[in-house]
């Protein structure tokens, strides 16, 4: 046998390995040691659905090949499933550009506030299992929040902003919660003097409790269900895990959640030597001073604490997209699952929407998720489907839960400059792969 022929034997085997084993992680699938790779242990992936436009499919991978050549990211990867099958998947690039360490399939990632989803899903398991109620009072379980007041800016006689605190109309309940409507709010989130008394809650060493008070002293941005607003409502909601269940969030979430969907890398800590050193990394330009799951604290964020693999949240997808079931497991009754995926802040609810409106155009609001409701407003339309669930985060991270095309997406990379003009272009080009099943 030539030179040349056995380097392309050695190529093909190597690609149909790296299939396999993606292929094995993202399905949850458990090989050991001693147990031989048959033909029945291996999963194929399946011809792409006719439908589908397999040119512009690798416009996905030019796409991103170009950023990385260009120095806007380090590396990504992309995986799209159909029928629950992978129809797509690649690794781009690297995931630490200090050790040239390469883009694998288990490299782990902050997911940031794609932690919401999980914590949201949480406290929905805690209302299915009769623990907990949507109109709850959040004082019933967090007594500090019976004072809360909110903070109304004005200005006095010499034009100089004034903070004014007021009742609220209404106590916040588990509802407000989660759905950004309780006042709770980020300082990063637009200006003004409710907004600057935020800047440097997460400083320090502290568990959820001790958020949650801190939390408790600060004004509302609003009254309760009278706007979306994006903060730590769901931090919040960490809290009021952990004094419902007795557990830790992580405890609850890793017996409840975690654990029987085999997510065994999501988490909010990483102490294993070889986990850490899977963890990506930003551009160096973008290793900002904040926060990491390398810096073992005592808080478990459940706003955007945790870490994921590809193959883990793509197990948290299918179960969603699967109706809160997976592999013959349910973890939410039906009726739970519908209404925490309808839009709940529609016309009608009160709840109004201002500039930072993230779930975007054509978009509702659930329990934790994004949930599209119309065409939207621009023309062309955003790209998608009525009933859509999603989510991202500020470091890049996407995942997209599809009913209508029976179909889940996710985008893993870390980058917070690049974000706002990476995920909706990386959105805009599924949908284009499938629109002639539109």
């Amino acid at each position: 046998m030539t030179t040349q022929r056995k380097a392309r034997k050695i190529g093909h085997a190597r690609v149909a390995i790296r299939t396999v084993i993606f292929v094995l992680v993202c399905h949850g699938y458990l090989i050991s040691a001693a147990q031989p790779v048959s033909a029945q242990n291996l999963v194929k992936t399946p011809p792409i659905n006719a439908a589908l436009s397999r040119e512009k499919l690798k416009k996905i991978g030019a796409f991103f090949d170009n950023e990385i050549s260009a120095g806007k990211i380090p590396g990504a990867i992309v995986l799209i499933e159909q029928h629950g099958q992978p129809i797509y998947f690649n690794t781009f690039g690297l995931r630490d550009t200090d050790s040239k360490a390469p883009m694998t399939p288990d490299t782990i990632f902050p997911i940031h506030s794609m932690t919401k989803t999980i914590t949201s899903f949480a406290v929905m398991m805690l209302i299915d299992q009769g623990k907990l109620r949507l109109d709850d009072q959040l004082a019933k379980y967090i007594p500090s929040f019976a004072g809360v007041r909110v903070g109304v800016e004005t200005k006095d006689e010499n034009g100089t902003p004034v903070l004014t605190m007021v009742p609220p109309r209404r106590p916040i309940n588990i509802e407000d919660l989660l759905l950004h409507a309780s006042g709770i709010t980020y300082e990063s989130n637009g200006s003004g003097l409710v907004k600057k008394a935020y800047a440097g809650i997460t400083v320090g060493d502290f568990d959820n409790a001790e958020f949650a008070e801190r939390v408790a002293k600060l004004p509302l941005a609003e009254q309760p269900r009278t706007l979306w607003d994006y903060g730590h409502s769901t931090d919040v909601l960490g809290r009021v895990i952990e004094v419902v269940s007795g557990q830790s969030l992580y405890e609850f979430e890793k017996a409840q959640l975690l654990g029987p969907l085999a997510m065994s890398t999501t988490k909010f800590f990483l102490t294993d030597p070889a986990e850490r050193s899977r963890l990506a990394k930003p551009l160096p330009t973008e290793r900002y001073n904040t926060r990491s799951s390398l810096d073992v604290t005592r808080w478990e964020s459940g706003g955007s604490g945790m870490v994921s693999t590809i193959g883990d949240f793509s197990r948290f997808a299918r179960m969603l997209l699967h109706g809160g079931t997976l592999d013959g497991h349910r973890f939410l009754k039906p009726e739970t699952f519908k209404a925490m995926t309808t839009d709940h802040i529609g016309p009608g609810s009160g709840v109004a929407r201002n500039y930072y409106y993230y779930p975007g155009d054509g978009f509702g609001f659930g329990y934790g998720f994004g949930v599209r409701t119309d065409p939207g407003k621009a023309i062309p339309p955003p790209p998608g489907s009525i009933g859509e669930l999603k989510w991202d985060s500020g470091s890049g991270t996407y995942f997209g839960v599809d009913p209508k095309l029976d179909m889940i997406y996710i985008l893993m990379e870390q980058t917070q400059n690049e974000r706002g003009r990476i995920t909706p272009a990386f959105r805009k080009l599924v949908y284009e792969a499938f629109e002639t099943a539109n």
